[in-house]
């Protein structure tokens, strides 16, 4: 086995069992990992420098294939409800012929973090056949000083290698995709999957399990920190506009999709950005425009014409197109990664109903209702087979990366909610005038309009209504916000109609909390929606 490159010499890929590997490219630069990618076949070049990368028949993620090692360590503290079970044994199969799988093969190997502050941070070693996968994960974790390279211990390995395919009988996995956790020790396998956000993901569940215990409370959230130092967190699915909404020119970016909350202030877990480019445009979000033109940017599945020039509006590939690349891209991104504690809480909701206002202010236990309820809509192409928005309930706004209960995490915020003061926004990006089909996804300038009085605190000032189905208060006007789109009823051609999607969207909020309630106190479930319009 021939390596090369900067690593240390006493933690080669041997100590992982891996020895049959024709050639190791060991933390190779952007310029290499491109020129390893073109002469492979992976990728091509866009006409402005970027690479970009197909991912075949996964677009998304393949929550349905990911599994947890169920073990005398993991067993008490694993939400098994929602996390799926592999056996010891069956893992151990796995990784052996994962093993045995790569004998031959180029491997290139990416020495990161994941973790700005220095106190919680996860040295991660991230193995895989395909040179554009270890540019992306380059590109989206933290990258240590090339003189720490020769010294680099990792605490999590994960090795991705697409073309292994799993056996369903003799893995205990699903189908030949399998995304494999090992948490006791740190291992994660992805198998028959292309798509580059499994890789991100993993370390985000890896850190979404170790840092409750450290009493860090783990977000998918973005954040950005104003001249002041008046930092805010956005909590949202994929799709959900985190990204976009983050990327204030006004404010400096910390990060635009994981981070946690600790003692020492909130922290980005990544270096970088994994933005969604369907149909992005310059006048729209120009700093996120402006990073797809770079070279160092991976696009992944991002149509291209004749002339390799990318075709942000063509979604037939997918919906869900991506743009990565490294955080400095940003005009006004942090270099530290690192923010004082917020000062304002943003819970982002895609309503496919067309029913909640474009925002409403709550209260820490109205908050720590949303945030265990998680309501929003699975944007198109987010998750393979999801084809147009659906209403669900992704609890803490990130299910698929929870290990824990979700009221671990859900009492980790409430506690720095009050601790710090905080006020806490509901925003919904979704639909207005209509459910989806019928109605118009919310305006952007509306949204960012109503962000920015929220974050000056200007948006304190207004005169409030309560809403009769949440109990929420919402503005009745804001200053360059059409008034009427604050008041979603008023929207819709028919309001019998509004009544009836709101009433189906209560009875939702209320049956799928049923699982949360013996978990907390009567405050937080006298915050569930539909009860002030039913004393009314």
């Amino acid at each position: 086995m021939e390596e090369y490159g900067v690593h240390n010499p006493s933690n080669g890929l041997s100590a992982l069992g891996l020895v049959g590997a024709s050639h190791v490219h060991y933390n190779l630069n952007e310029s290499e990992l491109y020129e390893a990618a073109l002469r492979n076949g992976e990728a091509e070049l866009t006409i402005d420098g970027a690479l970009r990368a197909v991912t075949g028949q996964h677009t998304g993620r393949s929550p349905k294939d990911k599994f947890v090692v169920r073990d005398a360590s993991t067993e008490p503290h694993i939400w098994w409800d929602n996390n799926k079970p592999m056996s010891p044994e069956h893992f151990e199969l796995l990784r052996q012929d994962m093993l045995a799988h790569a004998a031959g093969k180029t491997l290139y190997v990416q020495d990161l973090v994941g973790g700005a502050d220095r106190d919680y941070a996860l040295p991660t070693r991230v193995v895989t056949e395909l040179a554009w996968h270890a540019l992306f994960i380059r590109n989206l974790l933290i990258r240590p000083d090339r003189s720490t390279l020769p010294a680099f211990q990792q605490k999590l390995t994960i090795i991705n290698l697409p073309s292994f395919r799993a056996d369903p009988a003799r893995h205990g996995c699903r189908t030949e995709t399998v995304i494999a956790c090992d948490l006791a020790n740190g291992l994660v396998l992805i198998g028959g999957t292309s798509y580059a956000g499994e890789n991100k993901k993993s370390v985000f569940t890896v850190l979404n399990y170790l840092l409750p215990e450290k009493g860090v409370m783990p977000m998918h959230c973005s954040a950005n920190v104003g001249p002041d130092g008046d930092a805010a967190v956005f909590f949202g699915l994929s799709g959900t506009g985190k990204t976009t909404l983050s990327a204030d020119p006004n404010r400096t970016l910390i990060g635009d999709d994981e981070h946690g909350w600790g003692e020492n202030g909130i922290f980005n877990f990544e270096g970088g950005c994994y933005a969604k480019a369907i149909r992005l445009s310059a006048e729209a979000e120009p700093e996120i425009y402006a990073a797809t033109r770079r070279f160092g940017t991976v696009l992944e599945n991002v149509v291209m014409d004749e002339h390799r020039v990318p075709n942000f509006d063509d979604a037939s590939l997918t919906e869900n197109t991506r743009s990565a690349y490294p955080l400095h891209f940003i005009p006004n991104a942090s270099d530290t990664g690192l923010a004082p504690h917020p000062k304002t809480i943003i819970m982002l909701t895609a309503d496919a109903f067309g029913v909640m206002p474009p925002i409403a202010k709550l209260t820490p236990e109205q908050a720590m209702y949303h945030f265990l309820s998680g309501y929003t809509a699975k944007v198109a192409g987010t998750e393979k087979g999801v084809t147009e928005p659906e209403a669900t309930f992704s609890t803490c706004f990130g299910a698929p990366f929870m290990p824990r209960h979700p009221t671990e995490y859900g009492n980790l915020l409430r506690d720095l909610i009050a601790l710090h003061g905080v006020d806490c926004w509901l925003v919904n990006t979704g639909w207005t005038g209509g459910a989806y089909g019928v109605g118009r996804r919310m305006p952007i300038k509306a949204t960012r309009a109503l962000l920015t009085a929220a974050l000056t605190g200007e948006l304190n000032k207004a005169e409030f209504r309560i809403d009769a189905n949440f109990g929420f208060a919402v503005p009745v006007a804001v200053p360059g916000v059409e008034t009427a789109i604050l008041d979603p009823r008023s929207t819709w051609a028919d309001g019998a109609a509004y009544d009836a999607q709101a009433t189906k969207l209560v009875n939702m909020f209320i049956s799928n909390f049923t699982k949360f309630e013996s978990h907390v106190d009567s405050t937080v479930r006298d915050a569930a929606p539909g009860l002030l319009a039913a004393a009314e």
